[in-house]
């Protein structure tokens, strides 16, 4: 075999190779001998079929065969042996061939950049340590126990109000008719939450235990009875029970609720939740440091097939007039992610950083663990998606990255209460805003709408909880 580089323009080369038919016959002869133990004809002995008769039977498609092998083989041992680095995917250009000739194919092939690093050292970052005191945990667990409420029945005599537990039985009819599944038995409703059919619960405001009441709604679009939908239904309820809510008490007990042993227990895993809620937004915070660090490191000649596929990607949804009036904007955007994939990428080798097949299905199991009752789901995602793995490949492999990074740059400890952190994510999300703006003026609506879709670096929201997790 015979490899020659011709440079076309930038990163962009041919390589041309030639394969002599010595080599082609060789190659030929072997896989006849090989098919000469299997093949069954009439007339001949099994592994005894001359090899002329197996030419004249299946010539073309071995010749097809062998080809496809030496140039799968010559071509990956001729970008192998002139040491490049393909960008994308290499495309094979036949020139000449066929049974009894000279192979000749040129690669057509855009590599890789050269990366120089600067000292990853000099790029400089914060490093966020939240404390939490006992007040913030505090405050958290009195929002749990609000929302955690506690129902006790009162006497006969107490009417109920908005935020009591009604529980009733029903019968319905539309039209004086009943129909299947009209009847319900010890109904519960919690007035004001408007849970049941729109406008139901309200009208049974200020009615006791003993009650029979007549309630008329409109039979929503997601009724049971496809046919009843939109007509008038009217309802006799007979109220069983009113309950009013207690406030519930904060103590062992209820800390025990919520998988906690004990209050102290509860209030030290509330504290560690809250911290890696602020500990994940201010992660970002420091991760985009270190990435505008990266962006100072050159990288000449970028790829311009890169550029273009990545383009590609950033313009997915837009119509050719919008592509063309934000062809500049996409095309800067594309260099910027694309230099930064390579800087990345250019650490991760040349420190030999690697995602083990044990990482990813760690993260896989820790997806399976925050989202009970959907384990099945998200396994057959995974299995049916290679790409789904691939891509969490891709997110673990840049994390592992910055890490790296994080641990040789210099960082800037800060140490921060819930208040200053607060202001950080607030403030980081307020200039992000206003370059979000900037730059959806040169965007058209369709991209500014695709844009508005990224997460935001949002300050930790404070959700309702039934368990909590001591992982």
């Amino acid at each position: 075999m015979k490899v020659t580089v011709e440079n076309k323009k930038n990163l962009e080369k041919n390589l041309k190779v030639f394969v002599d038919k010595t080599t082609i016959n060789k190659e030929l002869e072997l896989r006849y001998e090989q098919i000469k133990k299997d093949v069954v004809l009439k007339g001949f002995r099994p592994g005894k079929v001359p090899t002329d008769i197996i030419k004249k039977q299946f010539g073309k498609a071995v010749y097809g065969e062998v080809i496809d092998k030496i140039l799968k083989e010559s071509s990956a041992k001729a970008i192998d042996e002139k040491k490049i680095r393909p960008a994308l995917q290499p495309k094979i250009d036949l020139k000449s061939f066929g049974e009894g000739k000279d192979l000749e194919y040129t690669i057509s092939v855009t590599e890789f950049p050269e990366v120089k690093l600067d000292s990853i050292e000099k790029i400089k970052f914060d490093d966020y340590e939240i404390k939490i005191d006992d007040n913030e945990a505090n405050k958290r667990i009195k929002e749990i126990a609000k929302n955690q409420k506690n129902f006790i029945e009162v006497d006969a005599a107490k009417v109920a109000n908005e935020g009591d537990l009604i529980s009733f039985d029903y019968i319905a009819t539309v039209d004086g008719n009943s129909f299947e599944g009209n009847e319900g038995k010890n109904t519960q409703l919690e007035i004001g939450k408007d849970l049941f059919i729109k406008g139901f619960d309200k009208q049974l405001l200020k009615s006791k235990k003993g009650d029979e009441i007549s309630v008329e709604v409109t039979l929503p679009e997601n009724f049971l009875k496809k046919e009843l939908v939109g007509k008038k239904g009217i309802f006799k309820c007979k109220i069983n029970s009113v309950k009013k809510p207690k406030e519930v008490e904060v103590t062992d007990e209820f800390a025990k609720t919520l998988g906690a042993k004990d209050l102290n227990d509860l209030k030290k895993i509330i504290s560690k939740q809250i911290n890696e809620e602020f500990k994940n937004s201010l992660n970002i915070i420091s991760k985009n440091q270190i990435l505008k660090g990266l962006e100072q490191i050159k990288v000449e000649d970028l790829p311009q097939s890169l550029i273009d596929e990545e383009v590609k990607v950033l313009g997915q949804g837009q119509t050719e007039e919008e592509l063309k009036k934000n062809k500049n904007n996409l095309e800067k955007n594309a260099s910027k992610r694309i230099k930064l994939g390579l800087i990345l990428n250019e650490i991760g080798e040349k420190n030999k950083i690697k995602v083990d097949p044990d990482e990813i299905q760690a993260e896989i199991q820790k997806q399976l663990s925050m989202m009970p009752g959907q384990e099945k789901i998200i396994m057959d995602y995974y299995k049916k998606n290679p790409s789904a793995s691939a891509s969490l490949r891709g997110t673990l492999y840049e994390e592992k990255i910055i890490n790296f990074i994080k641990s040789k740059a210099k960082s800037n400890k800060r140490i921060l209460d819930k208040n200053e952190a607060e202001k950080i994510i607030k403030a980081e999300n307020e200039k992000n805003l206003e370059v979000q703006k900037k730059t959806s003026k040169a965007l058209s609506p369709n991209e500014t709408k695709i844009k508005s879709k990224k997460k935001e670096n949002k300050a930790p929201v404070k959700k309702k909880a039934k368990k909590v997790s001591k992982k």
